[in-house]
């Protein structure tokens, strides 16, 4: 079992994590959104009674729509561009592993199934990091259009006017207001760590150059 975690225990530290401050989000986003109702002149809700509002699923879901969005970029903008010391880039005018096509790789009972199996499965297997963000994205938006449109509505109803269906939502400031500023913020760290990694180290990270390689190495 120690084994297991020293192996895996970058996604489990990580899932720890998420866990702890989720929970933590719910709490104290039921506590808030209690506080609005009784200054209405509405009854608290519950924790639970809050994971049915549209108020915590256009909290969740705009925030992990600028997640998948900024992941899913990244995968798609460091096949194509460069960044000269990075630690975060491929090395330019040099071919790279990651560039090579697996159809001309040596097949062993080890090397990925779709590999092995070559044609439009193999398509999708690599391409499938892009495919899954992709989808996790637009899931995000939909959901994210699901629980703003409902929180919008309530709103609407509290000064007399009408609700937004889902679709109505995505055509307000608010629902771009919400997804641009989530969105900026993702794009500002990736841009800051891209160029934080020529000049700054970090000894045993990953993410980091080697503490004595020089700042014009790019990769690891």
């Amino acid at each position: 079992m120690k084994r297991f975690f020293v192996l895996h225990g970058l996604f489990w530290a990580n899932a720890f994590l998420f866990v702890v401050f989720f929970i933590g989000m719910v709490i104290t986003g039921a506590a808030s959104y209690s506080a609005d109702q009784v200054e209405h002149g509405q009854p608290p809700v519950s924790v639970t009674e809050y994971l049915g509002t549209g108020d915590f699923m256009e909290a969740t879901f705009e925030n992990w729509e600028s997640e998948f969005l900024q992941m899913g970029s990244y995968v798609v903008l460091t096949v194509f561009l460069f960044q000269k010391g990075s630690s975060e880039s491929k090395t330019p005018g040099q071919k790279n592993p990651q560039d090579e096509d697996p159809r001309n790789a040596k097949k062993t009972t080890a090397t990925p199934w779709p590999v092995r199996k070559g044609g439009f499965v193999l398509v999708l297997y690599e391409n499938s990091l892009l495919i899954l963000f992709a989808v996790l994205f637009l899931a995000s938006v939909a959901l994210h259009a699901v629980g703003g449109a409902a929180a919008y509505s309530e709103d609407q109803a509290s000064h007399g006017q009408p609700g937004v269906t889902p679709l109505e939502f995505l055509g307000t400031p608010e629902f771009w207001f919400q997804s641009f500023q989530n969105w900026q913020s993702e794009f500002m760290v990736v841009a800051v760590i891209v160029l934080a990694t020529v000049y700054l180290r970090q000894r045993g990270s990953s993410q980091s150059k080697p503490v004595a390689v020089p700042h014009t190495e790019t990769g690891t």
